[in-house]
């Protein structure tokens, strides 16, 4: 453990701090994993309204964890650190599990409005290898399970997901509930060195077998689409032939987009497995985190294709309208003077 703490000290700082920051500073060691701190951090909210010009189709999120083991190197959500005055390589090495999520959670579904679409697993992933002993994520689940009338998408790439199939069929009873397995390649090399510890993909696909067989509305999305990695014809039908093997619902893919503090981590992985590509990703990304319209256009009829092909249906399809919410049976309670 000491030796842990040596490898990822709390720097001090000198200038002000955060509340976010001043958690974080406080937050115990829980458990170590490989070069991984675990710690609780007391928040003051689970659900969060988002704020995006990027038309996002939620209103809400919901992220159970601060960081994410899964350490893969696309990964955008690496800036979310920087508000616990930590680096973008910390976001896999430094893990944060919210306490008390279920209980924030009753209060404020209590306070939504019915049909509130909400996504769980923004920005980490619900299933990351800590869930299997903190459980936060089926303890938000299991409020779910007892309200009705929201519209709830799950985005992992975990194949702990299949552990709470039950419950999550109760959810499906109650709610608009969709689950996506993000699944960016089917070579095996390829997403070892690009996801370095998520599960497989062939294991991901079984995993959506077993949803599917469940009677769960999941498919995959095939994100982030690479320019001159993953991003090839050839590529994106491997994914939607086992996609639609496994019996997926939808299948749905999205180009990469780096924001600042993800590119040194991603021009990292270029520069060591595609050299080549590296002049063109820092020209691509120089000036903007997003990829042009007319790159866009073109993965998006690629995409387009394969789901005709191999008769994949669309994420957001017309779904039968959630049955209306009952009057919450929760009694509010004062609220908590802890960090958001």
């Amino acid at each position: 453990m000491a030796k842990t703490a040596e490898l990822f000290p709390i720097i001090p700082l000198h200038r002000r701090i955060g509340t976010l920051a001043r958690a974080a500073d406080n937050a115990p060691l829980e458990s170590t994993g490989c070069l991984t701190e675990y710690r609780p951090i007391e928040v003051r909210s689970i659900c969060s309204k988002t704020t995006s010009r990027r038309g996002l189709p939620f209103t809400h999120a919901i992220n159970p964890y601060r960081g994410c083991e899964f350490a893969c190197r696309y990964c955008y959500a690496r800036y979310t650190h920087e508000f616990l005055e930590r680096t973008p390589e910390d976001f896999e090495h430094k893990i944060f599990y919210k306490q008390n999520a279920s209980w924030l959670l009753k209060q404020e579904l209590a306070r939504l409005k019915p049909g509130t679409e909400i996504a769980l697993g923004t920005a980490t992933d619900p299933y990351q290898p800590l869930e299997r002993k903190q459980r936060i994520t089926r303890s938000i689940l299991e409020v779910f399970s007892q309200t009705r009338g929201f519209a709830l998408g799950i985005v992992t790439k975990s194949a702990l997901i299949a552990r709470d199939v039950e419950l999550l069929q109760e959810v499906g009873r109650r709610h608009r509930l969709t689950i996506h397995l993000t699944v960016t390649t089917m070579k095996t090399d390829l997403a070892r060195i690009l996801e370095p510890r998520a599960p497989r993909p062939d294991l991901r696909m079984h995993t959506l077998s077993r949803l599917r067989s469940a009677g769960l509305r999941a498919g995959i999305l095939c994100s982030p689409l690479m320019p001159g990695i993953t991003d090839s014809r050839s590529s994106i039908a491997a994914v939607g032939r086992a996609a639609a093997e496994a019996g997926a619902s939808f299948m749905a893919a999205g180009a990469l987009f780096l924001k600042p503090c993800s590119l040194p981590t991603f021009f990292q992985f270029v520069k060591e497995h595609f050299p080549a590509q590296l002049p063109a990703y820092e020209k691509r990304y120089k000036e903007s985190a997003f990829v042009s319209p007319e790159y866009r256009k073109r993965v998006a009829e690629i995409v387009d294709s394969v789901c005709r092909e191999y008769k994949l249906g669309r994420r957001y399809e017309e779904m039968p309208p959630a049955k209306a919410m009952p009057e919450p049976r929760v009694e509010l309670q004062p609220w908590l003077p802890f960090a958001s």
